[in-house]
């Protein structure tokens, strides 16, 4: 499609012409503007000129449209039309942008931390009177909630990933730790000396599919320790939620390594064991993702952020029993 010539008017030089088209004077349209005559001939003089066509023809009797006149101002009209319409149309999509959000989360957010983060921002709301924007989450890997977020469909991601997603903001969110977890009755619970990284990284464990936060942190933290050349063990199940790891474990499947908070009520009640590791930093950030400036976009994504990072204010278990508080890190 070939790009509009310089010969076409603003819309508001338009709005002005019909004003005249409409009233048969250049002082009533002046006053519908809040401009001065002089102002309003002014602006009808440089249409006239931008276009090289005669518009009006101006007496003491008032303002006469020229022949050409007329047909410009239906042409005029009918573009106003379009013009309204779009813009109702943007209002009503930078409305429902704000009232609404989409969100990807990778599962251990998902399941774990989003449902506190969703109710504290419910119950926030209605303590100030309003209400909170509508939040429609689709809880996947930490892969899948960055490549919905590229794509557009989603507006904001939270990811579990040790990567910074190239192309993307990020602000971390909240603070998370993996944990080594076997059944009670498995060996590793009852040996007396701590268990190496290079012991781990050779026994093929329960794991999440290619692509999860979890299992791309377990690397990042092993070859950290180990050395970039690691070759770990294959996975003796790969399984695509967290539950059916945690599930997989109780049954005696192996050994997995699963963020603390999905494990905590398991570790409490004794089904599960927590084998330590001192060598390994299994500490992790977790973070939100969006596409665009580095804040985050105004309306419904910047007041979840906002809510969730505020400090001081926001707490999350920890796994073992206490709380703390969220910290706001970019």
């Amino acid at each position: 499609m070939p790009l509009l010539s310089s010969r076409i008017p603003e819309l508001s030089a338009f709005e002005v012409f019909l004003a005249i088209a409409r009233t048969g004077s250049l002082g009533a349209a002046s006053r519908e503007f809040g401009l001065t005559q002089q102002a309003v001939s002014a602006r009808l003089a440089s249409i006239e000129a931008q276009t090289g066509v005669a518009l009006v023809v101006r007496s003491p009797r008032g303002s006469q449209l020229t022949p050409a006149g007329v047909v410009v101002a239906e042409w005029a009209d009918r573009l106003l039309d379009v013009a309204h319409y779009v813009d109702a149309g943007l209002a009503s999509l930078r409305s429902e942008r704000r009232n609404r959000v989409k969100v990807a989360a990778s599962l251990t957010i998902a399941e774990q931390l989003m449902p506190h983060w969703l109710v504290s921002l419910q119950v926030a709301a209605n303590r100030l009177g309003g209400s909170a924007p509508e939040i429609i989450m689709t809880a996947t890997n930490s892969d899948q909630a960055t490549a919905a977020v590229r794509r557009g469909t989603a507006d904001i991601g939270f990811i579990e990933t040790p990567h910074l997603p190239t192309g993307l903001r990020s602000r971390v969110v909240s603070h998370d730790e993996l944990v080594v977890i076997v059944p009670a009755n498995h060996k590793w619970a009852r040996r007396q000396r701590p268990l190496t990284a290079a012991e781990l990284s050779q026994t093929p464990l329960v794991t999440r599919e290619p692509g999860s936060g979890t299992r791309d942190s377990l690397t990042a933290a092993l070859r950290k320790t180990l050395g970039g050349s690691l070759q770990q063990a294959p996975p003796i199940l790969e399984l695509s939620s967290a539950a059916a790891v945690r599930a997989a474990v109780v049954a005696g499947a192996g050994p997995a390594v699963m963020s603390r908070l999905a494990v905590a009520d398991d570790v409490a009640v004794g089904r599960l064991r927590v084998v330590p590791i001192p060598e390994l930093n299994l500490r992790r950030r977790l973070r939100a993702i969006w596409l665009g400036g580095r804040v985050p976009p105004a309306g419904a994504v910047r007041d979840l952020i906002a809510h969730i990072t505020t400090p001081m204010k926001r707490s999350q278990p920890d796994g073992r029993g206490s709380s703390r508080t969220l910290r706001r890190e970019v």
